[in-house]
């Protein structure tokens, strides 16, 4: 059992945190049971170290352990203590996993002929970034592409906030805006600017078809050149008192409603 807080791997682990370090050795963490889980089901082969305190190793025996030892992955018993200082939130739940990044292209993207997609732009809250990506994940969406000028999709918050769906689809980061519009474009994909200034509501928006929605900042959302740029500039009906959705909420709006018209055979608005 790994029982000294202080030693070098501890020191190790802990520097993940920092997005340099996270670039430098392409490394990053994954804490708590749920997204440690789908990172062994589903990227087993990325999981460099499994750390898990006695507790928490009984407690997931059959959904983390066992597959963990069926791939023969590198699993180390370590204290509470240790784990408190490998991990940046508070209450890791004695699980976490150094995982290794596997940088996507959106060419790669695109040669698989995606039906649904959500490009973030400017987006720079940890929570919304790692619940669009949840979001789209349960619609159906074939990838989330982002900014680079985006929060880090690796860094700890996001990747909580995933849920594990972080390892369910593909995510595209570093992206130049224009030139994915245009790359989206080339490839006879809609863009779907969501903002409020839209004069065409989501109820009437044309949802056929290969089509990527494309979101803005939550404070400011989309400048006036990306606007322009898409094909079309749809608002989210507001029925209420409300004054504005959430980023995450109105992304997970309208990926529902593209999947809704995909699912049904892209049959007209």
């Amino acid at each position: 059992m790994l029982t000294n807080p202080r030693s070098d791997r501890v020191k190790a682990v802990r520097s993940l945190q920092k997005r340099s370090v996270r670039q430098r050795t392409g490394r990053f963490c994954v804490e708590g049971p749920q997204g440690v889980r789908e990172a062994v089901r589903y990227a087993a082969g990325r999981v460099r170290d499994l750390y898990l305190t006695p507790e928490a190793a009984a407690r997931y025996a059959d959904d983390i352990v066992a597959p963990a030892r069926a791939a023969q992955l590198w699993l180390h018993e370590v204290s509470a203590e240790v784990l408190a200082g490998m991990a940046e939130s508070e209450a890791p739940q004695g699980v976490l996993a150094v995982v290794d990044d596997e940088p996507l292209t959106l060419g790669a993207v695109l040669d698989a002929g995606p039906r649904l997609l959500v490009l973030l732009t400017n987006v720079r809250d940890p929570g919304n970034a790692g619940t669009v990506i949840r979001g789209a994940d349960a619609a159906g969406a074939d990838a989330v592409l982002v900014s680079d000028s985006s929060v880090d999709i690796l860094s700890p918050k996001v990747v909580r906030s995933t849920a594990g769906s972080l390892f369910h689809l593909p995510v595209v980061t570093g992206l130049e805006v224009e030139g994915a519009l245009a790359a989206l474009r080339e490839r006879g994909v809609r863009t779907l600017a969501a903002d409020g200034t839209g004069r065409t509501a989501l109820p009437d928006a044309d949802l056929t078809g290969p089509h990527c929605w494309v979101m803005g900042n939550e404070a400011w959302g989309l400048p006036e050149e990306t606007r322009t740029l898409c094909d079309e500039v749809v608002s989210v009906p507001i029925h209420g008192r409300a004054e504005s959705l959430n980023l995450a909420m109105a992304a997970t709006i309208c990926l529902y409603a593209s999947a809704g018209v995909l699912r049904s055979g892209g049959s007209g608005r």
